[in-house]
């Protein structure tokens, strides 16, 4: 159970949201998260719809399309769907799993009363993210 333990807060620490978390602040972390599998072919996000959750790529590939554009094929340690952790607003692309999937899920409400009882990680999260638009800035406006 242990080495099952410790491949979570691996999955987890892989993703770049996560990835300034301590050992600690994972394992707050991981009982929040579901593994699960999926099958090809199924949609875990719908562009436009509202996300109650976000999923981490253990095992497998995702496709992430925006208008009907595939903008990438991503793989384990990726994360998508986080925004709906942070937020209510609706999904920003169509997420499928492009193969069979496992995948770590958390969902929004769990995730939030977390960040109650530990604010650290969502101090870190806040730089995560600041992070992304920082480079998202850099790249549209040089």
């Amino acid at each position: 159970m242990v080495m099952a333990k410790d491949a979570h807060l691996e999955h987890l620490a892989s993703v770049p949201l996560f990835s300034a978390c301590s050992r600690k602040e994972l394992e707050r972390i991981a009982p929040v998260s579901d593994e699960i599998s999926v099958p090809a072919g199924r949609v875990l996000t719908e562009q436009g719809d509202l996300g109650q959750e976000c999923f981490v790529v253990v095992e497998g590939t995702v496709t992430v399309d925006r208008n009907g554009t595939k903008l990438a094929t991503l793989g384990p340690g990726s994360c998508v769907g986080e925004l709906a952790l942070l937020d209510n607003g609706p999904r920003t692309a169509t997420v499928t799993a492009a193969s069979p999937l496992t995948v770590l899920v958390i969902q929004r409400n769990a995730f939030r009363e977390l960040l109650d009882q530990v604010p650290s990680i969502a101090i870190k999260l806040l730089v995560s993210v600041a992070g992304r638009l920082r480079e998202v800035d850099e790249r549209a406006f040089g």
